[in-house]
């Protein structure tokens, strides 16, 4: 399950927010977005839990805590029809 991680204090990290996911489950990627000119955070990540109950406790144990002085806004993250599926990625590719 895509989770996205919204109001992150702009000191946080990639690594922070793995280790407190890890905490509810196995993490398949984290993924901190970044300003490309600035090359600082944008305040909001997304993670990626293979197993939807593991997911499911991260969202509701973390949202709305406070992560490095902020209160974080966790929620699964909406489907972008644009991103095509892994599937179809692959079908494309051959």
């Amino acid at each position: 399950m895509k989770i996205l991680v919204r109001n992150l204090n702009r000191v946080t990290t990639e690594s922070d927010l793995k280790k407190l996911f890890e905490a509810y489950g196995k993490i398949q990627y984290c993924k901190l977005i970044m300003d490309p000119e600035t090359k600082e955070s944008k305040g909001f990540a997304f993670v990626e839990m293979p197993k939807v109950g593991e997911a499911k406790a991260a969202i509701k144990n973390l949202n709305d805590t406070r992560i490095d002085d902020y209160l974080v806004r966790v929620k699964k993250a909406p489907i972008n029809k644009k991103t095509p599926k892994s599937d179809e990625k692959n079908d494309k590719a051959e």
